[in-house]
């Protein structure tokens, strides 16, 4: 496995690693079909991506030998002035390689990219009922510091979220 910066040549292979994983799993936001697979959909993600590639935001995927995208991190900044020392972060592996590391390399090479670029907080949302993520995010020092209550709807219940952050000293 190989983990590496996207690019825009990804656009099209990453959106549908996207749709894999959003039909593999109930913790992403989208449910299975709901990504918009028009031109503003797959615009946006380009434009997304580019931002990435010129190094405003941090995308790094993971590459099976074969070339198949198995997963990815996305750190996204601050687009102002008060805002840019932080960064969102969403993550999603599909589930064939789970469990591999993939997960630990993201956060290993995200905290270096941080520490590199001047990035001070990092912060996510999780569902409350993902404790394997819960773990990871914890093994990398993100805290807990809230509860969102009833944020999300998965197969028809309603699912809290922590909001978890981690500020790099």
């Amino acid at each position: 496995m190989k983990i590496r910066t996207i690019r825009t040549s990804d656009t099209e292979p990453f959106f549908q690693m996207m749709c894999r994983l959003d039909e593999e799993t109930d913790y992403m936001m989208y449910e299975p079909g709901e990504r918009e697979r028009t031109s503003p959909g797959l615009d946006l993600l380009r434009g997304n991506i580019e931002r990435a590639v010129s190094g405003g935001d941090l995308l790094l995927v993971a590459e099976t030998d074969s070339g198949e995208i198995a997963g990815y991190i996305w750190a996204n900044r601050g687009n102002l002035n008060r805002t840019q020392h932080m960064a969102y972060i969403v993550t999603g592996i599909r589930q064939a390689y789970r469990s591999q590391g993939i997960g630990s390399a993201f956060f290993e090479r995200l905290m270096q990219w941080a520490g590199e670029n001047g990035v001070r907080r990092l912060e996510l949302s999780v569902v409350c009922s993902n404790s394997i993520a819960v773990h990871l995010y914890e093994k990398f020092g993100f805290a807990v510091e809230g509860v969102r209550r009833q944020v999300m709807k998965i197969n028809g219940e309603y699912a809290d979220e922590y909001y978890m952050g981690k500020i790099l000293e």
